[in-house]
């Protein structure tokens, strides 16, 4: 059996806050007793920001490679040199993440975007020499704000009352729709917990044309800054449809809808980028030319879509 090493954290979720120790335990496995020149963790943090070409044009791309932001930076020593006996080994650990004294770079939480990637990583290194390959293991520490950071609950309920009708359209919709008209009203959140699903309703006064689907996109909005120009580009995270096939007209559907751990974050605004959400109520009617178009990318406009798209800042409650 070779030898194996395994950083297994105390928290099963792996989710801490930078206020909080980092605790878990190394698990070494091997089949004899090996010698080493120390043990090392080593803690990394960064914002990690991303321009592909075709959101900063080609001229743009071939500059717009820009340096990771560094949250957090520690190397320590969990053991000095010496021997591992043979069989199963678990060395405890524990590590304060951030010094008020020292650290003074603000923890962002934990964010997996298209362009922005925030990212804590957490790696064990136990070095054998020259003549043997250092062991090493590395696992993803999730961040969320520190309790004296975040927001009382309730947090008070902002509503945001939409019309969705032809004449709010920015974009060419079929002729039937436009002479014909249709018309829907609602109300859904703008500031919205991490923690507590989006909330809202819908309701379909009117329309021409028999409606195909009603979904709800959860988009984000990642900008950065690159030299004096500001990237941004949105794309989809997630879609819950609310409504399948034509639907009574004046009964309020419920919105609800669950947001997801790792895709989002509370509502960013930093001076090298920012990371914000909206939300996008789309009405998809039945046409002979949606059929011909079954696969159509969901965010984009199109002549059978109707649709509303509103700005949510999302927070951190206790």
């Amino acid at each position: 059996m070779s030898t194996t090493v395994e950083l297994k954290f105390s928290r099963p979720n792996r989710i801490y806050r930078p206020s909080e120790p980092l605790e878990g335990k190394i698990v070494v496995k091997s089949a004899s007793s090996i010698s080493h020149y120390g043990i090392r963790m080593a803690l990394k943090g960064s914002a990690n920001l991303q321009v592909r070409g075709g959101s900063a044009g080609v001229i743009e791309s071939f500059y717009g490679v820009v340096k990771p932001i560094t949250i957090l930076s520690k190397i320590l020593e969990i053991k000095p040199s010496g021997k591992i006996v043979s069989g199963t080994t678990e060395i405890p650990f524990s590590i304060i993440l951030r010094n008020p004294k020292e650290d003074l770079e603000r923890f962002y939480e934990t964010f997996h975007g298209t362009n922005i990637s925030i990212q804590y990583l957490a790696t064990v290194d136990i070095m054998r020499g020259y003549l043997h390959k250092s062991l090493s293991a590395t696992v993803e520490f999730l961040i969320e704000s520190d309790k004296a950071d975040l927001l009382e609950l309730p947090i008070s309920p902002e509503m945001v009352i939409f019309y969705i009708t032809q004449d709010t359209q920015r974009h060419p919709i079929l002729p039937e729709l436009k002479s014909g008209g249709f018309r829907f009203t609602g109300r859904i959140s703008t500031q919205c917990s991490l923690l507590e699903p989006l909330r809202g309703e819908l309701t379909v006064e009117a329309s021409a044309l028999p409606i195909c689907s009603i979904d709800i996109h959860l988009l984000r909005v990642e900008s950065i800054l690159l030299g004096e120009k500001i990237i941004t580009e949105t794309s989809l995270i997630q879609t819950t449809q609310i409504a399948d096939g034509d639907v009574f007209r004046t009964i309020a559907l419920p919105i609800y809808v669950i947001l997801p751990r790792l895709l989002t974050c509370p509502t960013v605004l930093a001076g090298p980028f920012s990371i914000e959400f909206k939300v996008a109520i789309v009405i998809n009617f039945q046409s002979e030319l949606s059929r011909l178009h079954p696969k159509s990318d969901p965010i984009s406009p199109r002549l059978w879509t109707a649709i509303e798209t509103i700005p949510l800042e999302l927070v951190r409650t206790r």
